[in-house]
């Protein structure tokens, strides 16, 4: 299996009422990808965050193999989320990805 892990930080052009909407978007966007995307077992989009982070929000996913990987970054409905609900609204995004038993 293989994790993917992201973390983004909004512009600062956005209230905090405007960061809640697009985080709310973003959450439902990735996590309704489960079942539509193959080789996608798991999405959880974590909104919420202690004052300590420096990050507005994370995606903690989980693929059965690095080509699901492949495959998930290019699928049409992955496209449409990234481009439509987070790309257009971040400021910084970081990315690990992982093999894991």
């Amino acid at each position: 299996m293989v994790k993917h892990i992201i973390l983004w930080t909004l512009k600062d052009e956005y209230t905090e009422e405007e960061k809640a909407a697009i985080k709310r978007g973003v959450k439902e966007g990735l996590e309704g990808l489960v079942g539509v995307v193959p080789g996608l077992i798991s999405v959880h989009v974590q909104t919420e965050r202690l004052p300590s982070s420096n990050a507005d929000l994370m995606l903690d996913s989980t693929l059965e193999s690095a080509e699901a990987l492949k495959g998930y970054a290019v699928h049409p409905a992955h496209v449409a989320v990234a481009n439509g609900k987070v790309r257009p609204y971040v400021k910084v995004r970081s990315c690990i990805d992982y093999e894991t038993a």
